[in-house]
């Protein structure tokens, strides 16, 4: 069975004075939170009878799989750096009656039709179940995507254990609420400052803007 990752050396990493000294001397990570037009992606959605959380996700997906450096690993294992190929989304079901989450793992498609039939079969199968179910060890290429649609928030921050070298992006969004006319949406997103800064995050906003206006 062929790996689905690449090998970095830290040496020739591009980013390598910078690693170097995010995993030594100033184990962090670097979160934030931003507001972006969906809509474009709600006008689709409605025209289209498609759940726009589905399709948020997919284009969450495309963004993050457009870069080599939102695709970084770090294997405790074996201390490899390392890029994935792709990364798929652990997304969440919430139940009513227990209030409480079930962790969803889809797999992601390039092909739009793929995967929103396989997320729609995926969120439909956990609604049937109430164990947590988070299984890390057998999706290591996943990231964390979860949906807030209780609350149009202005900030977030995810606290992970000190030195703890978690690279895959955490992203997190809420409720998207009506401001001059726009449909704006907060989104943020946790990337680990060894491989990411404050540019690459941006990034993913801006990238995130160009798809939604795209794609809608």
């Amino acid at each position: 069975m062929s790996k689905n990752y690449k090998t970095i050396d830290p040496q020739k990493y591009y980013r390598a004075g910078v690693y170097r000294h995010f995993t030594q001397d100033c184990k962090c990570s670097i979160s934030i939170t931003a507001k972006i037009n969906v809509t474009p992606l709600v006008q689709y959605s409605q025209k289209t009878h498609t759940k726009f959380y589905i399709n948020f996700l997919y284009l969450l997906c495309k963004v993050l799989n457009s870069r080599d450096d939102y695709k970084m690993s770090f294997l405790y294992e074996t201390n490899e750096l390392i890029c994935y190929d792709v990364i798929n989304p652990t997304q969440y079901v919430f139940h009513e009656d227990t209030e409480t989450c079930t962790p969803v793992y889809t797999r992601y498609y390039e092909n739009y039709e793929k995967f929103y039939s396989a997320a729609l079969r995926d969120v439909e199968r956990a609604k049937h179940t109430r164990e947590y179910g988070l299984d890390m060890t057998n999706h290591p290429n996943w990231f964390d995507a979860s949906f807030i649609p209780w609350l149009s928030y202005d900030a977030l921050h995810l606290e992970l254990p000190d030195g703890h070298l978690f690279f895959p992006p955490i992203v997190n969004w809420g409720k998207y609420r009506e401001e001059s006319g726009q449909l704006l949406m907060p989104v943020t997103v946790r990337l680990n400052h060894a491989i990411a800064d404050g540019y690459l995050v941006a990034l993913v906003f801006k990238h995130l803007q160009e798809q939604i206006d795209e794609f809608a």
